[in-house]
């Protein structure tokens, strides 16, 4: 079968203009499928990494944009003292869009002395955490971010009324957390227009290795049951899946539209190699005549048919890794974003759904030419 490739890929380009389109049109619905994997292998390391962290979020019960979230930011000491928990971090948010969006800021406020005790895995990329600390004006910034709004140490950001300067770039192991900007938490409380000082939208409670999560929720949200704010606390994993809500289930929605490309995929490689058949049934019936079995004809065309589904899949993967590794996109809703990760499981994925299509596709045009009778077909002109 090895020594027919180089026939199989002649008689690919013999027409090759129908070739090109059905690899193009291949490499589209490839292209789509794994971009729309993409933002489910976004939201599954989402929550695959919030599993297994210890930390809760504390928010206004009742509220859900974090613009409606106020809380005494003297609960931070409160909360500090009930067993089990290891630090508190008092959160401002501020986000400029609440509501599901392929393009939004959102900033963190926090004491700076905090920031690397709630987040260790952040590696400054550019700048220096010293110059972040002195200047309460200043911000570090997700790399994602930085790269979608063309963001350099140094310049000076803003959205709408409020206004950094970015003194470093840092990368991190949740690609999630390189859509955040991280500011100084006073001074997120003073910009202009804020006047939230004494308040903050949320508060991250980090606990002890062998804490109880859930009675540390149940403990907290007793505490102020009846004021002076109500607080809803919950694992960090579950306050996200929450906040995305009606995000979570358009992401499941959209497994069915990377189904929908599987089919164009087969529909697309089907038509071309039934075509390809029809137009062959007398070069098949001389191959047959020269000694080459039924069984070689219908490994001929099907390898014909996986060849074309391969080279379609293979460079729509490439090019959705590379779009997706280089645009940095991400989806949010409630200051809450989701990564698009382009991973090599996705990429293995994607080479594996075009190689399966590429077979159902070819499977039954292979069977009509391995049992088209000789003396018939030789008496096509």
């Amino acid at each position: 079968m090895i020594k027919l490739i180089p026939y199989i890929f002649k008689t690919l380009w013999r027409h090759r203009s129908r070739t090109i389109l059905t690899v193009s049109g291949s490499a589209v619905a490839l292209f789509v499928f794994c971009f729309v994997g993409s933002v489910q292998e976004g939201m599954n390391d989402l929550q695959s990494r919030q599993a297994g962290k210890r930390s809760l979020i504390t928010f206004q019960a009742n509220k859900f944009c974090p613009a409606t979230s106020h809380l005494p930011q003297d609960y931070e000491s409160e909360i500090g003292k009930i067993n089990g928990v290891r630090e508190v971090i008092p959160v401002q948010v501020f986000t400029n869009n609440c509501r599901a969006s392929l393009d939004v800021v959102v900033f963190y406020g926090v004491p700076p002395q905090k920031l690397r005790v709630a987040r260790p895995d952040f590696v400054m990329r550019e700048g220096t955490w010293e110059e972040f600390q002195k200047n309460q004006d200043s911000a570090v910034m997700g790399a994602a971010v930085a790269n979608r709004r063309g963001v350099s140490v140094g310049d000076k950001f803003s959205i709408g009324s409020l206004s950094v300067v970015v003194a470093g770039i840092f990368n991190a192991d949740d690609p999630a957390e390189e859509n955040y900007i991280y500011s100084h938490l006073d001074f997120l409380q003073r910009s202009k227009g804020m006047n939230l000082v004494g308040t903050v939208t949320q508060l991250e409670v980090l606990l002890n290795e062998n804490a109880d999560a859930d009675e540390i929720c149940r403990v907290i949200d007793d505490r102020y049951l009846t004021g002076p704010v109500e607080t809803d606390t919950r694992p960090k994993g579950v306050f996200q899946a929450k906040s995305l809500g009606d995000l979570t289930q358009l992401i499941g929605m959209a497994h069915y539209l990377g189904l929908a490309c599987v089919g164009l995929v087969v529909a697309l490689v089907a038509t071309t190699t039934v075509m390809s058949v029809q137009d062959r049934i007398k070069e098949h019936s001389v191959l047959q005549t020269l000694g080459y079995s039924g069984l070689k004809v219908f490994q001929l065309v099907l390898t014909e048919s996986v060849a074309l589904a391969m080279m379609g899949g293979a460079l729509g993967v490439i090019v959705a890794m590379v779009v997706l590794r280089l645009s940095s996109l991400s989806v949010g809703a409630e200051a809450v974003t989701i990564a698009f990760t382009p991973s090599i499981n996705l990429a293995a994925t994607g080479l594996v759904v075009a190689f399966l299509t590429g077979v159902l596709a070819g499977v039954f045009p292979a069977i009509q030419a391995a049992r088209a009778e000789i003396v018939e077909g030789l008496r096509q002109v």
